[in-house]
């Protein structure tokens, strides 16, 4: 296949720590430019303000956008209607409905759409998945407690309209928390504590149930948590199998057995997929854990932090 000429849009940590390496490390795409607003080091590419300028620019085949939510349905329409195949960080866009239009129009255009959830991407969480659909969930804990500052220093948009607050990294709990179900995941009781400005909570309770199990099934998310940081599923299968996934899913134990490492990372893994994805034109567009995160903001009752 002819090597994906491939450009970022947004280039935060996410985009240094995760996603240069993981293009850097798949044969299959050539980083060929960047867009963004902030300062980011030298990468051998051509670099620009917006993408509109990146696009007139640089001839390419798919770009990454890597932004905060809030402007991604305008630059994944942008990117689509240039003919280039799209991969978007999560959570995708801010509404359900933003991400409906763009798979629609993926569709209309014969472009790949990939709306990505890089946690489910470690092997352990697809073996863990392959127990779950064979025997059901019966119970679920899931601890995603982790200090805000540590990963989003000085970061203010967090806490803005569209910046999702703890359900930011709360959302990845989700991706495969739904993976692991074989049925969809419902929110009965969905307790938010605001942050102080009141617009995006910072620690989130809910009750949920799936599969006609309504006990035994929960979440706790915290982003301003001072003790040691935490993210954990813990769940018992309809047969009596044991599941713990720890480390944000990195590390598996079933029943007593040892803990198994992933083997293959998660950004590794999501490249590998969206080459796989152009390669068949095809598109991957799963909003489960999006509608999880919207069904608990409509139905969450909200206290001031």
């Amino acid at each position: 296949m002819t090597e994906i000429r491939i450009g970022i849009v947004g280039y935060g940590k996410i985009a240094e720590d995760q996603h240069v390496p993981a293009i850097a490390g798949n044969p299959a795409f050539t980083l060929a430019a960047i867009a963004s607003r902030h300062a980011h080091p030298d990468l051998g590419v051509p670099t620009f303000h917006d993408p509109d300028e990146m696009l007139r620019s640089v001839e390419l085949d798919a770009v990454a956008i890597c932004t905060p939510p809030g402007p991604r349905h305008a630059i994944t329409q942008l990117c689509l209607s240039s003919g280039l195949h799209v991969l978007m960080e999560k959570p995708p866009c801010l509404t359900l409905g933003e991400v409906a239009d763009l798979a629609a129009r993926a569709k209309a255009v014969n472009r790949t759409l990939f709306a990505t959830w890089h946690s489910r991407f470690n092997d352990t969480v697809e073996a863990a998945a392959k127990i779950t659909h064979a025997e059901g969930v019966a119970t679920m804990d899931i601890q995603w407690l982790e200090d805000v500052d540590t990963w989003h220093p000085g970061q203010d948009w967090i806490w803005e309209r569209g910046g999702f607050g703890v359900f930011d990294p709360g959302i990845n709990a989700l991706s495969i928390a739904t993976l692991l179900c074989p049925d969809p995941l419902l929110v009965r009781k969905s307790d938010l504590r605001m942050e102080k400005q009141g617009h995006q909570p910072e620690g989130v309770v809910l009750k949920l149930a799936t599969g006609g199990v309504e006990e035994g099934i929960g979440a706790r998310f915290e982003w301003r948590y001072r003790g040691t940081e935490q993210w954990t599923i813990d769940l018992t299968t309809k047969a009596g199998t044991k599941i713990a996934l720890s480390k944000g899913g990195a590390v598996l134990r079933v029943n007593d057995g040892p803990e198994r490492q992933a083997l293959r990372g998660e950004y590794p893994g999501l490249y590998a997929r969206f080459a796989e994805l152009i390669a068949a034109g095809e598109s991957d567009v799963d909003v489960a854990p999006l509608r999880v995160v919207a069904d608990a903001l409509l139905a969450g009752e909200r206290v001031l932090a």
